[in-house]
């Protein structure tokens, strides 16, 4: 890089080339040159949260008289600046940096600080900007944040939405008898309406837990600063930040009493990634039935047909696939695995601070994004037009020598087992054979053997 193309910055360690353009700083630049990992910084909404912490500091700065009105005013308007989708391109810095997010804090702080100097403010990135915060508390405070909004911004609508579509087609199917499968061998019948239900069940259980897990993280440390105990902050700061948060925000931000938990241990970041994970977990076990169901079209079960979004084969011309449910699937074993390294990563808190939390940021906000887009995705490929082939499920549910089992308290359970397995032998449905068996009248046996009514005690 040719000397007119960079400008020299100064910070403790001494002087550091950095890009002309760049509206960051030394420190950023040192991550820059530190981090060449990933090539993947971390994400906007995070850093959104960051932006909007340094907002509400300079504004409960002013009120403190921490901070004088003109520089309160400066950073304020490039925190506008930035909240309002600028610069966006001034935040590089790897996510697998400093495991406190220091390098990211002061990103943000140099951004802040060279926009308020191209606006003809005087506001240095640690003095002004970090006034009264620490990466320590600033960072886990952005992590509760971004957290917070964007499983209800993003997965709580999404997954509402997929919980709608659900719950209409399980209506749908009210009056469809197929055959339940237990061990993925033919059981007895159920209505497509029973099968849908539990799979909405299962995700308003999910969605429970969820916001379970995202209240508990209203908690905020910032006011903590540097190991939890508040040092160089104004003893108010706390409120006035978290009071200003909830404003912004609609959320009920709160200072938490003792912040040494927050910043030590990542236990509420962690209850989220398990009820994401749980979430992922649901995921798999509906996408997974769907593709079975959808298996054949001509040797599978070819219960439904899920709509053909896309050719399936290079070289195999008319096959369709389920890939709106195997992008599920990935998606679902993703979430599962990153829920698996924020584990790991909540166990590295050493003392007072977790050095980490870049890591379990990302990884939140991936897994919340990633299971809102599934659960759309879902919703308005795979299951919205998915089509029951109401035939092919009344023909195996005839065929299912398992209903015999509506017999035993009639004729035991040692005789039904033979009509099954003579009904299975002869392919022929199991009221021929329990009529030459039993002896018992036809028209009662059509009683006992009726599926529909089966499907409930």
């Amino acid at each position: 890089m040719a000397s007119t193309d960079t400008r020299t910055e100064k910070d403790s360690l001494g002087e550091i080339q950095v890009p002309a353009s760049a509206r960051w700083g030394a420190q950023t630049q040192r991550a820059v040159d530190n981090f060449p990992i990933s090539g993947r910084p971390l994400p906007a909404r995070f850093i959104e949260a960051v932006v909007r912490i340094k907002r509400c500091a300079a504004q409960a700065n002013r009120e403190l008289n921490q901070l004088p009105s003109d520089k309160s005013v400066a950073i304020v308007g490039a925190c506008n600046d930035l909240l309002s989708g600028q610069h966006t391109d001034q935040f590089p810095v790897d996510i697998f940096q400093t495991g406190s997010g220091t390098s990211t804090n002061m990103n943000v702080n140099e951004v802040i600080a060279h926009l308020c100097h191209e606006a003809g403010a005087d506001i240095h990135p640690n003095d002004d900007v970090n006034l009264g915060q620490s990466s320590n508390d600033t960072i886990p405070t952005a992590l509760h944040v971004s957290s917070v909004l964007a499983v209800t911004e993003q997965l709580i609508p999404a997954l509402e939405h997929l919980i709608v579509t659900l719950a209409m087609r399980a209506r749908e199917g009210r009056d469809t008898v197929k055959t339940g499968r237990t061990h993925l061998m033919d059981a007895m019948p159920v209505t497509l309406e029973q099968e849908l239900d539990t799979w909405v069940l299962q995700l308003q259980a999910a969605s429970s837990r969820l916001a379970v897990a995202r209240d508990e993280l209203h908690g905020i440390p910032q006011g903590g600063t540097a190991v939890g105990s508040g040092i160089n902050t104004h003893p108010d700061f706390a409120e006035y930040i978290a009071r200003q948060l909830s404003e912004e925000t609609g959320h009920a931000f709160t200072a938490l009493p003792h912040a040494f938990v927050a910043q030590s241990a990542l236990d509420a970041p962690l209850a989220l990634s398990s009820a994401l994970r749980g979430l992922a977990v649901v995921i798999m076990k509906i996408a997974n039935d769907l593709r079975w169901m959808n298996s054949g079209p001509i040797h599978g079960l070819a219960e439904v047909q899920l709509p053909a979004t896309q050719p399936g084969s290079s070289i195999m011309p008319g096959k369709v696939n389920p890939v709106i449910c195997e992008s599920a699937t990935m998606v679902a074993a993703q979430v599962m695995g990153l829920d698996q390294a924020n584990a790991i990563a909540a166990q590295s808190g050493n003392f007072q601070l977790n050095v980490m939390l870049p890591l379990v940021a990302t990884n939140l906000l991936d897994m919340t994004a990633w299971l809102a887009n599934t659960c759309t995705n879902m919703a308005d490929r795979a299951i919205r037009d998915m089509t029951f082939n109401v035939e092919n499920l009344a023909a195996g549910v005839g065929k299912n020598p398992i209903l015999v089992t509506a017999l035993n308290p009639v004729i035991g359970y040692e005789k039904a087992a033979a009509i099954a397995k003579d009904a299975f032998a002869s392919g022929r449905p199991v009221i021929e054979v329990a009529v030459e068996h039993t002896g018992l009248p036809r028209d009662e046996l059509e009683a006992l053997l009726d599926p529909k009514r089966l499907t409930g005690p």
